[in-house]
């Protein structure tokens, strides 16, 4: 929800919309935290309270670990949540998965279009 360009303010985006990305999954986030160099651990069963839709989609917490125990980042390029969300939402898009997904749904889109308009010519 903090990251999800659907969500409101109200219900819980924390980054500015045009910087948000599109449904974000635990999963997303986890990979682009763990690939800049943090220690994360992703709970799989927890969710954000104010979440409506219970779907698996939208479950998982993730947690990083962004102070030492002196208190100072472990990467200085993120100091702050902020930083690191920003960070993450700008890096989704660019996923192998998400450049996938979009180009395997316009060819089946495309695909289905083609399908329905010559099932609309066989029934004439």
């Amino acid at each position: 929800a903090y990251l999800n360009n659907k969500k409101t303010i109200a219900e819980g985006r924390r980054i500015p919309i045009d910087k948000a990305v599109e449904n974000p999954t635990s999963t997303e986030i986890q990979d682009v935290c763990a690939a800049v160099g943090f220690n994360v651990l992703l709970e799989k069963n927890k969710m954000y309270p104010r979440e409506w839709n219970r779907d698996v989609q939208y479950r998982g917490r993730v947690r990083i670990q962004l102070k030492q125990d002196d208190g100072n980042p472990c990467l200085p390029q993120f100091p702050t949540r902020k930083s690191v969300m920003l960070y993450a939402a700008e890096t989704i898009p660019k996923l192998k998965t998400r450049t996938q997904k979009m180009g395997s749904s316009d060819q089946s889109l495309q695909q289905g279009e083609g399908g329905k308009k010559g099932k609309g010519k066989k029934k004439k």
